[in-house]
């Protein structure tokens, strides 16, 4: 089995094309390196180039006809940038996905799995959320997915198309045989902060303390990155028994998540009980677009997919520790 990739240089869709080669599914890679990193293709099926070029994908397709389904990963994710530049994140992960869509349905291919986000999500009294749990996007980022959902549950309403949309919940961790990890420089996220204050000896800043959370930090589901991707290779063995020609639905939406919520407050203790050292933190205002968090409830993803996660909180940040020390021991190294 081939599947295209989009994205497939990225934090998620390189970890994606590796648990995919695990399982003998051969990924092709569609990544325009705007984010994404060149040597997490090395290996494999690579093209450089956009996702809404439609001579590329249609190249693609005719130099790997039985690509029998796609993985959607190519997105913009960082909340507070899409709260400084709305239209950029409008236009890279609605605009271009529109015309992938396009792309992809002029080229035959019918299955498609979505990277979503549980953003989107309105989180009840207790931050846990289903799949049929109220929707209120409240980033532009966030909005973007909400929007793209939209458009697949439409259009596979009215065409042959099938769609899984996988609302991830928080990724962290790494491939466990380091591979592939983070490739931004600077994350945005909480535990690549903590990472980041750790090394410079600075005080983490809790950004939001007066959530209504048990700790007043804001709450999130941290599932390992490894998991995630073997949850895309599941969703791929699975996908007709999901969603079968001609049955009732085309589309679904699947929580990929712990089950489980972690304060920031919470999430700084694990790390140091992972470090075995003390880490100095300071209150400070919630960053543009936060908001309070959740965390799944659903077990949709062991009924549908077969698929239920594997690693712990400490695990996941064990091998982001790893990951970081790779790759700052390769940075000195050049």
């Amino acid at each position: 089995m081939k599947v295209l990739i989009t994205g497939g240089a990225g934090f998620i869709g390189s970890t994606v094309a590796s648990a995919c080669l695990d399982q003998g599914v051969t990924p092709v890679v569609l990544d325009n390196l705007v984010t994404g990193r060149r040597e997490f293709t090395e290996g494999r099926i690579f093209y450089e180039g956009d996702i809404a070029d439609g001579e590329l994908v249609d190249r693609i397709f005719a130099e790997h006809p039985d690509i029998s389904a796609a993985i959607h990963c190519a997105a913009l994710i960082i909340v507070p940038d899409s709260v400084s530049e709305p239209l950029r994140y409008y236009r890279e992960n609605v605009a271009k996905t529109v015309s992938l869509l396009e792309h992809l349905q002029r080229n035959g291919c019918e299955r498609l799995l979505f990277s979503s986000s549980a953003s989107i999500y309105t989180p009840g009294e207790d931050f846990a959320v289903d799949e049929s749990s109220e929707l209120d996007a409240l980033s532009p980022y966030a909005r973007t997915k909400l929007l793209m959902e939209l458009v697949f549950k439409d259009t596979a309403e009215a065409t042959p198309l099938r769609v899984l949309s996988l609302r991830y919940f928080n990724p962290i961790g790494a491939d466990p045989q380091l591979r592939t990890g983070l490739q931004t420089p600077m994350p945005s996220h909480a535990l690549g902060k903590i990472i980041e204050a750790r090394r410079s000896s600075a005080p983490f800043r809790v950004t939001g303390t007066d959530w209504p959370t048990r700790d007043g930090s804001g709450i999130r589901d941290y599932v390992h990155v490894w998991d995630l991707a073997r949850a895309h290779v599941a969703a791929l063995e699975h996908f007709d028994e999901a969603l079968p020609v001609g049955g009732p639905s085309s589309y679904e939406v699947v929580n990929l998540g712990t089950g489980h919520g972690t304060t920031v407050r919470e999430l700084v203790a694990a790390f140091e009980q992972v470090t075995g050292a003390p880490l100095a933190t300071t209150d400070a205002a919630p960053r543009p677009g936060d908001c309070a968090g959740a965390f799944t409830r659903s077990d949709k993803a062991a009924r549908l997919l077969g698929w239920r996660p594997e690693f712990s909180l400490e695990q996941g940040i064990a091998d982001t520790l790893a990951w970081f020390s790779r790759r700052e021991s390769v940075l000195i190294a050049s």
